[in-house]
């Protein structure tokens, strides 16, 4: 197992998370789920796979990297569904997207939510850090805990909790036992993936919608107890996403309504999107800057959806318009979201994405000499 490396994340050039799944992977998958091929076979290739992903993410220039997601279908439900008490379905109709219906799939609370100590999340991530070599750390992504909240505050949960205080303090305790677990098996840097602000802001205009109020509030909460209950030499960051299905999106609207909450979070960074004009502008980051914690904004401005390459000149003039609202010494530069947040992944081939890494960190050696 590799030590922690003493470098202050999230890095001035970073990642998201998933990568394309190589067609091998594909395959394998699809005959372990006919029934072709065993679970051995199927974690074999795997491991193949992330191992050859780990070499090209070094080889490109990162200091953190990920397994890429390789063995998770969806980007949150393979863990929510690794928690005892939640159980993946098939419901009858996919996610809506701008322009899409996703693949079907779902959570069903069937028991009281509890820490799970063989969550098969800790066995890959094992994997993980055991392939990094030293200099390389290995980062780890779950879901958000406010992922996981009902659509409205006051939602029942079958027979299994009468309110919602009671499932959000179990989540709570399941979270923060996870993280520990995280932490005794190497982890040193966690990132927690998040669509609900974003798309809180989607459903809200210049402020949050009333309605939505006690769930943000309640994801404070949350995200509060997970920081502040976590070893002090683990980084905790955050990614903000809209939706990334096949290269489509699911929400569209500027960080204002939620930014008085962001800036509440005890994490140590954020990543945000901002790789067209549904993020809005850099604005609202302000109030992170201001609320004296000096937390990383990692700005992701080069989009996972398309395959055009972005230019130098426009990635460095927008990092400057945010530098009117954060110091340049808080900002670094990413990817706006994973490549493949399930399986399907975006509309763009394995080259288009490391093209796109290589950008990012060229620009970002450019504007941060080290």
């Amino acid at each position: 197992m590799t030590t922690a490396t003493k470098i202050k994340f999230p890095n001035r050039y970073d990642i998201v998370g998933s990568f394309l799944r190589p067609a091998k992977l594909k395959e394998a998958r699809a005959d372990f789920q006919a029934h072709k091929i065993s679970r051995e076979a199927l974690t074999k290739v795997e491991d193949e796979q992330i191992s050859q992903l780990v070499k090209k993410e070094i080889e490109v220039g990162l200091k953190d990297v990920t397994a890429g997601e390789f063995r998770r279908s969806w980007w949150h439900l393979d863990f929510f569904d690794g928690l005892n008490g939640a159980h993946f379905f098939t419901p009858e109709k996919g996610y809506l997207f701008n322009g899409e219906e996703t693949r079907k799939g779902g959570i069903k609370i069937v028991d009281r939510i509890s820490y799970n100590p063989d969550h098969p999340f800790f066995a890959d991530f094992s994997y993980l850090n055991q392939i990094v070599p030293d200099g390389v750390t290995a980062k780890q992504t779950i879901p958000s805990p406010s992922v996981f909240f009902p659509n409205k505050e006051a939602e029942i949960y079958d027979e299994h909790y009468t309110n919602f205080a009671d499932f959000l303090n179990d989540v709570i305790d399941a979270y923060q036992k996870t993280v520990q677990h995280f932490y005794d098996l190497g982890c040193r840097y966690l990132q927690i993936d998040d669509t609900s602000w974003g798309m809180w802001a989607s459903f809200s205009k210049e402020t949050i919608n009333p309605d939505l109020k006690p769930l943000c509030e309640a994801a404070v909460k949350a995200i509060n107890a997970i920081a502040d209950n976590k070893p002090a030499d683990l980084t905790l960051t955050m990614h903000v996403c809209r939706g990334n299905y096949d290269s489509h999106w699911a929400g569209a609207g500027a960080y204002d309504p939620v930014a008085d909450y962001l800036a509440q979070l005890h994490i140590d960074g954020y990543f945000l999107e901002y790789d067209d004009e549904r993020s809005g502008g850099f604005e609202p980051l302000k109030k992170i800057a201001d609320n004296g914690r000096h937390q990383r904004i990692v700005l992701g401005l080069v989009t996972t959806k398309k395959p055009e390459l972005e230019s130098e000149a426009l990635l460095k003039q927008r990092i400057r318009k945010a530098e009117q609202f954060v110091p340049l010494d808080d900002l670094c530069l990413s990817p706006q979201c994973g490549f493949a947040s399930t399986e399907e992944g975006n509309r763009l081939t394995a080259q288009d994405q490391w093209d796109k890494l290589k950008l990012v960190v060229d620009v970002a050696n450019q504007v941060w000499p080290s």
